[in-house]
């Protein structure tokens, strides 16, 4: 099969979705890998790894779409959609349900797509987000001391008796907590269900407060905060907004809103997409932190980690075939969203409003 890993082209993002340890072992087993020059580079890996690891190098994102399967980290931006072959495959973080027309021209191009974001494992896990989404928690609050610092004109704010609100659980939650645990921040931590609070109370004790969000008052907790770290995340659809603009408004001049979960849209109203470039915004006082790819701050830890999650079912991909790998893995299943001009993920349809094929059907009618 030939592979396509082109240069991702998303402001700030240095990560590549395979290094060259991951490329030699699927140009070992019999692959073409053909790889954009310079797509390793920011996260360290250079073009000669790569070519001692056995890929084509080619000099244009258009030779590197020019394959049956693409695999690349980010979503596909505005450029990219027509160098994708028509009815080749495509394995990245996709999130369709907020990218009403980046889902039409996939559609058009009956593109095979399959989300990185969606993808799981028999418990019920994320196994290719998780990694992406630990690392964001581990960054916040380092990022969101810095923040503080600069927003309250202090020298230095190292988050010691800083008041931190963490939404969300999961991966990102989690070591968001973590992070400030070790911090010696005073940290609460708000999720839907006590299934994911209940280890932090195990680990932490009376170090963590721990709160079901059915049962909680979040718009008084965030006006308490100097920290809110925003971590929904809703595989396929939007994140629920928890915050309006006038809880937002009610926070403490000054303090700081990390959405770790922005590319599902985040959990305020007033939360909307920056850049690493251009990271941060104020709005109602607040200091608003929304960049879709914050572990392109560490892109070789980043890219590392992408690429030992992807490799096992890009392996699959290429040796048994999409149908009978989906057959045989519901987890990667799980992460095909799109197939022959048809939306196959049913939170994705719904968010679009869009009709929901059945993947039995796609399956079994094959």
């Amino acid at each position: 099969m030939i592979i396509g890993v082109p240069k991702e082209i998303k402001t700030g993002e240095d990560r590549v979705a395979l290094t060259p340890d991951a490329v030699k072992t699927l140009v070992t087993a019999g692959n073409v890998v053909r790889l954009q020059t310079g797509a390793g580079v920011a996260a360290g890996f250079d073009d000669a790894a790569y070519t001692h690891a056995g890929a084509h190098i080619v000099t244009s994102a258009a030779h590197a779409f020019d394959a049956e399967l693409v695999v690349k980290v980010k979503e596909i931006q505005n450029d990219e959609w027509q160098r994708l072959r028509p009815g080749s495959m495509l394995f990245s973080f996709l999130h369709l349900g907020v990218h009403p027309a980046m889902a039409r021209e996939l559609l058009n191009r009956r593109i095979t797509a399959i989300a990185f974001e969606t993808v799981s494992n028999k418990d019920g896990g994320l196994p290719i987000l998780a990694p992406m989404s630990a690392l964001a928690g581990e960054l916040a609050l380092p990022i969101a001391a810095g923040l503080l610092a600069t927003s309250t004109g202090a020298r230095s704010f190292l988050l010691r008796d800083a008041s931190v609100l963490v939404v969300g659980a999961g991966a990102a939650g989690a070591a968001a907590a973590r992070t400030a645990i070790a911090l010696d921040a005073k940290v609460t931590v708000v999720a839907a269900s006590d299934r994911k609070l209940a280890p932090l109370r195990t680990e932490f004790g009376p170090r963590i407060r721990t709160l079901i969000i059915a049962n909680a008052d979040l718009p008084r907790l965030a006006q308490a905060a100097d920290v809110v770290i925003g971590a929904v995340n809703v595989p396929g659809t939007a994140t629920p907004k928890l915050l309006t603009r006038q809880d937002i408004a009610a926070m403490r001049p000054g303090s700081v809103l990390i959405e770790i979960c922005i590319d599902g849209g985040g959990i305020a109203e007033t939360s909307r997409p920056t850049t690493l470039v251009a990271p941060t915004y104020v709005e109602e006082g607040v200091v608003h932190y929304c960049v879709p790819n914050m572990p392109a701050t560490a892109p070789r830890a980043a890219s590392e980690k992408i690429s030992a999650a992807v490799l096992p079912y890009i392996t699959s991909l290429v040796q048994y075939g999409l149908l009978h790998t989906m057959r045989d893995n519901e987890g990667l299943a799980a992460g095909l969203q799109m197939h022959g001009g048809n939306i196959t993920h049913r939170e994705v349809a719904a968010q679009l409003g869009l009709p929901f094929l059945d993947l039995d059907a796609v399956l079994f009618s094959c």
